[in-house]
């Protein structure tokens, strides 16, 4: 494993899931690591499991608390904007309200911790966004969610050629279907709308990784980890699949 002894990290969506396991893995490599969410029980839970993990309670989809997430960060080395969210219903059923809010939270959000990231980032350091193959391809009932994912891997792509004379990377993450609390609503909502059972829900999502399982966390964190080091000081304005070969 990399070593990041001293390295600033901030992880938004810390309080849970993917977001959670990437906090305790680079803190248990040395990093110091702020995580932040809406959710302070959660946050408080992670942040117990190593000395090395703070938190800060944060909307980010409020530019204010956002910029309060920064405010006091004079250096930082590696951003990742991990914070989303999902909602499922057919497109002719989608209001606007519930579409402003997939893109509130899966794209503006992204966009400002990144910029406010990047404001305090030196030459080398390193941003990751958190999509997902929704940004790659499309999926029934969730378009708003896929629109912005798609906009965050468009944001990524351009933001790399912004960094790339400092040496910055900019970077997405493409999880397929992932064994996280965000999963456990998506099967709630599947079988409260279609009268399936769990197995059977569960069982049409696994169906898409042609490997015949669900994405773990520790795949994603994995990858986080290389992109972070300074192995991968060349991969930059990729969207990179994490899915068991899905296309």
């Amino acid at each position: 494993m990399a070593d990041f002894t001293d390295k600033e990290i901030i992880i938004t969506g810390g309080g849970s899931g993917i977001g959670a396991e990437m906090a305790v893995a680079f803190a248990r490599a040395g990093a110091q690591v702020t995580i932040a969410a809406r959710n302070e029980d959660r946050l408080a839970a992670v942040s117990a499991q190593h000395r090395n993990i703070r938190y800060q309670v944060t909307d980010i989809t409020n530019a204010d608390s956002v910029a309060a997430l920064f405010a006091d960060r004079r250096s930082l080395d590696i951003v990742i904007a991990n914070a989303g969210a999902a909602q499922s219903a057919p497109f002719k059923k989608v209001t606007l309200v519930q579409w402003q809010q997939m893109l509130d939270v899966n794209l503006t959000g992204v966009f400002l911790t990144l910029q406010a990231g990047l404001a305090r980032m030196g030459d080398g350091g390193r941003l990751i966004a958190v999509a997902s193959t929704a940004g790659l391809k499309g999926y029934p009932y969730v378009a708003p969610y896929c629109a912005a994912k798609h906009g965050v891997i468009g944001l990524v792509k351009a933001l790399a050629l912004e960094t790339a004379r400092k040496g910055i990377t900019v970077n997405a993450l493409c999880p397929g279907f992932t064994e996280t609390p965000l999963l456990e609503e998506s099967l709630d909502n599947i079988t409260r709308t279609t009268g399936l059972s769990r197995e059977e829900a569960r069982a049409q999502l696994t169906a898409h990784n042609p490997q015949g399982r669900l994405i773990q966390p520790g795949d994603v964190v994995a990858t986080a980890l290389w992109l972070a080091s300074g192995e991968a000081s060349s991969i930059t304005g990729q969207a990179i699949s994490i899915s068991g070969g899905e296309i």
